[in-house]
C-alpha cells in the first residue's frame, strides 16, 4: 500500500472512530433535551467552521463559492434540504441515544449504505447488480425479523438510514469542499437554533448558562465534536479508493453497538443477533461485490493507460 493510501486510511478509520464515540458525549447531556442539544450543535458547529475556514485559510474560497454558486435557485434549494436532512439525522440520533436505544441507532448506520443504493436506484436510475439485489433481500429479512418480533417498526434505524441516504443525495448538487459545506449547512439552519435558543430563555427551560459550567463547556463543545471527525474523514477520504471508505464505514455502528450493549446495558436478544446476521451477511456480499469492481475498473483503467 502506498504511503498516501495508509495515511488516508489512518485519518479515516480515526474518523468513523470518533463517530462511533460521540454516543458518549450525547449520554454526558443526557439531563438536556434532544432539541435543546440540536440547536446548539447546530449554532456552536456554526461558529467553530467560521474559525476554521478563517485560520486554514479558506475564508476566501467560502465567500466567493457564496457569491457565484448560491444565486442559483437549485443549489439554494439543495443547500436548505441538506441542511434540514441532517439536522433531522443528528436530531434522530441524539434523541435515540439519550433514551437508551443505540442498539436501534447502530442498525440505522449498518444498513444506510443500503438505502442509499436504493435511492440512487429510484432517483437516479441507477441500476442494481445481483450482488445488490441479495443485500436488498438479506437485510429486508433483518429488518422483518426485528419487526415482527417486537410489533414496531424500527422506525429511528430506518429514519437515521434514509435521512442520512437523502442527505447524500442533496450534496450531490453542493459540489464543494467538506468543509465549506458543513459551514454552508449550519449557517442556513443556525438561525432558527438561535430563534429556539433564544424561546427557551423566554420560557424560563434553558440548560445553557444556566445549569453548570460543565453542562456549558459540553453544549458549545458539540460544534467541535460534530465538525473535528468530518475533518479528520475530509482528509483521508481523498486518498484511498472509494471502496475502502466503504468498509471502514462500519467501524462506526459497531462501536455504537458494543457501546449501547456492553457500557450502557441495553437489551440484545437472541432475536437482535438473528436480525443483524442477516444484515451483517447483506454487507459482506454488497461490500465484496463493490471491492470487486473497483478492482476490476482499475485493472481495465491499468490497460487501457
Amino acid at each position: 500500500m502506498k504511503q498516501n493510501e495508509q495515511t488516508g486510511m489512518i485519518y479515516t478509520a480515526f474518523s468513523y472512530f470518533l463517530w462511533g464515540i460521540l454516543p458518549i458525549y450525547w449520554k454526558w447531556l443526557n439531563h438536556v433535551s434532544a432539541d435543546e442539544i440540536l440547536a446548539n450543535r447546530i449554532f456552536w458547529s456554526f461558529w467553530f467552521m467560521l474559525l476554521f475556514l478563517f485560520f486554514t485559510k479558506r475564508w476566501k474560497a467560502f465567500t466567493s463559492y457564496i457569491k457565484t454558486s448560491l444565486t442559483k435557485k437549485k443549489q439554494l434549494l439543495a443547500l436548505l434540504l441538506a441542511s434540514l436532512l441532517i439536522s433531522a439525522n443528528w436530531f434522530i440520533y441524539i434523541w435515540a441515544v439519550n433514551t437508551d436505544q443505540m442498539v436501534e441507532a447502530s442498525l440505522g448506520y449498518y444498513i444506510n449504505p443500503l438505502v442509499s443504493v436504493l435511492l440512487g436506484v429510484f432517483i437516479l436510475k441507477e441500476s442494481l447488480s445481483k450482488a445488490q439485489i441479495v443485500s436488498f433481500i438479506l437485510a429486508a429479512a433483518g429488518v422483518l425479523i426485528l419487526t415482527f418480533s417486537y410489533g414496531d417498526f424500527p422506525w429511528i434505524a430506518m429514519g437515521l438510514a434514509f435521512s442520512f441516504g437523502l442527505y447524500g443525495l442533496a450534496k450531490k448538487m453542493i459540489k464543494v469542499d467538506s468543509a465549506i459545506g458543513l459551514t454552508l449547512e449550519t449557517m442556513t439552519i443556525a438561525p432558527l437554533s438561535l430563534i429556539y435558543m433564544g424561546y427557551l430563555y423566554a420560557d424560563g427551560t434553558p440548560s445553557l448558562f444556566t445549569v453548570s459550567w460543565g453542562t456549558d463547556l459540553l453544549l458549545m463543545g458539540a460544534g467541535a465534536a460534530t465538525a473535528i471527525p468530518l475533518l479528520f474523514f475530509s482528509k483521508g477520504a481523498q486518498q484511498i479508493p472509494l471502496y475502502m471508505v466503504g468498509f471502514l464505514q462500519y467501524i462506526a455502528p459497531t462501536i455504537t453497538l458494543i457501546l449501547g450493549v456492553m457500557v450502557y446495558g441495553e437489551t440484545f436478544s437472541m432475536t437482535h443477533l438473528i436480525s443483524f446476521m442477516f444484515i451483517w451477511i447483506a454487507l459482506a456480499v454488497f461490500t465484496g461485490s463493490r471491492i470487486r469492481f473497483a478492482r476490476k475498473r482499475r485493472r481495465e483503467a491499468k490497460l487501457s493507460a
